[in-house]
This record gives structure tokens, C-alpha cells and sequence, in this order.
């Protein structure tokens, strides 16, 4: 269940972006980032999730396993899904505050950019990412 009248998701999410270091600003220059309401049916089939249970997905080859083999491929992807990151700012009693919803959005947006980066899901967890 949604909040009735959710923040405003598109000001948080561009609060997050501007608020990251330069550097990793600048990696979103060549690692673009969408925002979907929801997966796809494909990328639930593949995650095993529900709708309303994956809030991010990275999609491309880390930066780690690349190498000269890898040209010609289709180019990196973060995706973050507005359901997923709303259910999971929700608390029991369907309250999705900005602070909560900004928290979240930063989480799983530094996530994302850390599987470009090659860190798996134990080093993500490691960092508070996880």
C-alpha cells in the first residue's frame, strides 16, 4: 500500500544527484540513469522479485571485467524503480516521509553505481549499501 499522496520523487531524486561528489556526477555522464515506475516482467522473471520489491538494477559489465572483448556491447544502465523505493520508505503504518524516500533514493542509487564499479552484493552490504 502507497502513501496517498507521495513526496515529490523527481525533487528527491535530483536533491541525491546533486548532492553526490563530483566524480561520481560525472560517471552518470556515461552511465545513464532512469527512473521506471516498475520492472519489467522480463527483470522480475530474472530477479525473482515482485514488483514492489526491487527498488535499483544495474545492467552492463562491471568496470572490473571489462576488457577489449567486451566493445560493441550495449552500453551501461542504472535503473531505479519509483514503487520499490516508495514501498520500501514505507512504514507499517503507510507513511513514506521525504527524509525516509531521500534516504532510500541515495542507498540504492550509490548501490547501482557501486556494481559499476565491480562490488558485489557482500561488499555493498559491507559499505551500508546492501
Amino acid at each position: 500500500m502507497f502513501p496517498a499522496q507521495p513526496p515529490p520523487f523527481d525533487q528527491l531524486l535530483e536533491q541525491v544527484l546533486s548532492e553526490l561528489p563530483p566524480r561520481l556526477r560525472a560517471l552518470l555522464e556515461e552511465v545513464p540513469l532512469v527512473v521506471e515506475d516498475h520492472p519489467s516482467p522480463s527483470v522480475l522473471r530474472h530477479t525473482g522479485l515482485g514488483p514492489d520489491e526491487l527498488c535499483g538494477l544495474y545492467t552492463g559489465i562491471p568496470l572490473t571485467d571489462r576488457s577489449v572483448l567486451h566493445s560493441g556491447v550495449m552500453p551501461d544502465v542504472i535503473t531505479i524503480y519509483r514503487r520499490g523505493l516508495l514501498a520500501a520508505s514505507t512504514d507499517r503504518r503507510g507513511r513514506c516521509t521525504p527524509g525516509r524516500l531521500l534516504r532510500q533514493i541515495r542507498k540504492t542509487v550509490l548501490h547501482e553505481i557501486g556494481h559499476h564499479f565491480g562490488l558485489d552484493e557482500d561488499d555493498l552490504r559491507g559499505y551500508g549499501y546492501g
